[in-house]
C-alpha cells in the first residue's frame, strides 16, 4: 500500500530513491520547470550541457532518467517532459507518465509544478492513476496500483505545503483517485464474473464497507431485483435483460447530508456485457463490450466519493443493470416496450439498448425531485465518430452542459458541447405504433437522437448527458495519467460539478 505526504522540502536534499522534476519546452531549449530550481543550482552550469548530451527535449510524455552521482541526495533524478506548459493538465499527465517510469524504488519525491492546490491536487491524482494496473487476474492477484512495482512512499514537494487549501486539495485528490481506480476495477472485470447481479452485490459491499464505523458517511441503498421490476413497469431494464440468464437490477443509492444545499440525480448506464442482441454486434466489436457498463459505475463512484468529502448535496444516484444477450428470449426488432411510467417504445435495433434501461431510471430519477440530473452513459459509436475515442460529448440544457463542460476542465477530462436539434423530435416520434421509435436506421446523427430519446424521460429538469463510449475505455497503451483499460473517466468531473454547486 503506497501511503502519500506533503512536504516542502527541497528536491535536491530530499533523502528519496528518486526524485521527479519536470522539464519543460523554453524558448532557448530544455530548462527545469518550477520545482526544480534547487536541482538546477545543484549542478549549476553543468546543467545544461547534461540536457543536451542525453537529448533531453522536454516534450510532453518524455521521460530521463539520470544517476546523480552524489549531485542530489537522491541517487536517481528522472526527468519528465511538460511540453510547452506547466498548467495543471501538463502536470497531471506528467505524474503519471513518472509513476510508470519509476519502478522498484522505495520512496519517490514528486517536485513537479505545486505552488497552488490546483497544481498539487494534479500531481496526486495523476501520479496515483498514473501507476494503476490491474492484476486480479494475475499471478500477483492484486489489483490497483502492482505492490511490487509501487513506492511504499510518494512525497509530493510544495512549497505551499502548510496552506490549507493545499492540505485539503492533497487529501481529496486521494479520495477522487482511489474513486476513479475502483471504477477502473469494475470496467476491467470480466463480464462473466460481473453480471448484473455480480454487479449488485459488489456496489452493495462497497455501500457497506464505505458507511462502516462511527462517522462514516451514510450512503442508502435499495437494490431492486426482476421481481420488483416487474411490479414497477420497468419495461426498458426488464427488456433488454430478458435474453440473458442472468437478470437484471436497478440499484438505487441515497445520499442526503443534513446540511444539504441542492439535490443532484446521477444515472449511470450498467450493461455488464453487450452482443447486441439479436441486432448482432460483429465479433471483432464484442471485445471491449464489457466495458458498456462504464456509466454505472462511474455514478457509483463519484457518489461514494462525495460522500467521503462530506460535500452538502444531496445525491440519488440510479444504476440499470442487464445484460444483452442472445436467445429465445430476448427482445426482437418490432417488439413495443412500456417503460416506467408508461410511455410506449417500439424497439428496431436491440444493438441500441442503453437508451432504453437508462429510460426507466431517468423517469425514477425525476421522482425523487432532484435540481438537476445528470445522467453517464457509454451510449453511442457516433459519438466516438464525431469526436474520437478521448473525448466526451455533453448534451441537454444549455446552463447544466456549460456547468458541466467548466467541471471536466477543473477535472482535467476532455468534453465538448454537442447539440440536440429541434429536428431529432421528429424521428423519435417517427413511430406508427408506439409513443417514440427506440431507433431509426439514418446513419446521420445517431448520438443526437439518442440524447433526444433520453430528453423524453427527464420530465422537463434541468439536465446534461455525458456520452462517454469514447474515452470510457482505453484500447491502446499508456497516455499520461490513463492507462490501458477502463479509465474511470467522468467520476472526477462529477465530483467537480457537485462541488461547484456548493463552492462559495
Amino acid at each position: 500500500m503506497t501511503s502519500y505526504t506533503l512536504r516542502s522540502a527541497s528536491p535536491a536534499k530530499t533523502r528519496s530513491d528518486a526524485v521527479v522534476v519536470g522539464v519543460i519546452q523554453g524558448a532557448k531549449g530544455p530548462e527545469l520547470a518550477e520545482g526544480g530550481e534547487d536541482v538546477a543550482s545543484a549542478y549549476g552550469r553543468k546543467l545544461r550541457p547534461l540536457l543536451a548530451t542525453l537529448g533531453v527535449k522536454g516534450k510532453a510524455g518524455e521521460v530521463v532518467k539520470v544517476p546523480t552521482g552524489g549531485a542530489l541526495s537522491t541517487p536517481l533524478l528522472v526527468l519528465v517532459g511538460l511540453g510547452t506548459t506547466s498548467d495543471a493538465g501538463a502536470v497531471r499527465r506528467a505524474a503519471g507518465v513518472a509513476a510508470r517510469a519509476v519502478t522498484n524504488a522505495a520512496s519517490v519525491a514528486i517536485a513537479l509544478p505545486a505552488g497552488t492546490a490546483e497544481l498539487v491536487r494534479a500531481i496526486t491524482e495523476g501520479y496515483e492513476l498514473g501507476g494503476y494496473t490491474f492484476t486480479t487476474y494475475k499471478k500477483s492477484g492484486s489489483s490497483g496500483t502492482d505492490a511490487a512495482a509501487a513506492p511504499a512512499d510518494v512525497i509530493v514537494l510544495s512549497p505551499a505545503a502548510r496552506k490549507k487549501d493545499v492540505v485539503a486539495a492533497f487529501e481529496e485528490a486521494q479520495i477522487v483517485a482511489a474513486a476513479v481506480a475502483t471504477t477502473r476495477d469494475w470496467v476491467n472485470t470480466p463480464p462473466g464474473d460481473l453480471t448484473p447481479p455480480a454487479f449488485a452485490d459488489t456496489v452493495a459491499a462497497a455501500t457497506q464497507e464505505l458507511t462502516k464505523g462511527r462517522g462514516a458517511p451514510k450512503v442508502a441503498i435499495r437494490v431492486l431485483d426482476e421481481t420488483e421490476l416487474a411490479e414497477l413497469g420497468c419495461g426498458g431494464i426488464l427488456g433488454v435483460g430478458a435474453g440473458s440468464a442472468a437478470p437484471p437490477r436497478l440499484v438505487e443509492l441515497t445520499y442526503e447530508p443534513k446540511d444539504a444545499k441542492r439535490h443532484v440525480a446521477l444515472v449511470g448506464k450498467g450493461i455488464t456485457f453487450d452482443s447486441g442482441g439479436l441486432t448482432i454486434k460483429p465479433a471483432q466489436s464484442m471485445g471491449e463490450m464489457k466495458s458498456d457498463m462504464a456509466g454505472a459505475a462511474a455514478v457509483v463512484q463519484a457518489t461514494f466519493a462525495i460522500a467521503r468529502l462530506g460535500l452538502p448535496v444531496k445525491i440519488t444516484t440510479y444504476a440499470p443493470m442487464a445484460e444483452n444477450m442472445l436467445s429465445g428470449s430476448a427482445v426482437r426488432p418490432g417488439d413495443v416496450l412500456t417503460m416506467y411510467g408508461g410511455t410506449t417504445v417500439e424497439v428496431l435495433n436491440t444493438d441500441a439498448e442503453g437508451r432504453l434501461i437508462l429510460a426507466d431510471a431517468l423517469v425514477r430519477a425525476t421522482e425523487s425531485g432532484p435540481d438537476v440530473i445528470l445522467d453517464v452513459a457509454t451510449l453511442t459509436g457516433h459519438m466516438v465518430v464525431a469526436l474520437g475515442d478521448r473525448v466526451a460529448g455533453v448534451m441537454g440544457s444549455a446552463e447544466v452542459v456549460d456547468d458541466v463542460l467548466a467541471a471536466a476542465a477543473v477535472a482535467g477530462e476532455e468534453m465538448w458541447p454537442m447539440p440536440i436539434p429541434e429536428a431529432m423530435r421528429e424521428r423519435i416520434t417517427s413511430s406508427k405504433i408506439a409513443d417514440l421509435s427506440q431507433h431509426d436506421w439514418i446513419r446521420w446523427g445517431g448520438g443526437l437522437y439518442a440524447a433526444a430519446f433520453l430528453r423524453e424521460f427527464t420530465g422537463g429538469l434541468p439536465w446534461a448527458h455525458l456520452d462517454i463510449a469514447g474515452p470510457s475505455f482505453n484500447s491502446g497503451g499508456a497516455w499520461g495519467h490513463v492507462t490501458a483499460g477502463g479509465t474511470g473517466v467522468a467520476v472526477a468531473t462529477l465530483v467537480d460539478y457537485v462541488r461547484a454547486l456548493v463552492r462559495p
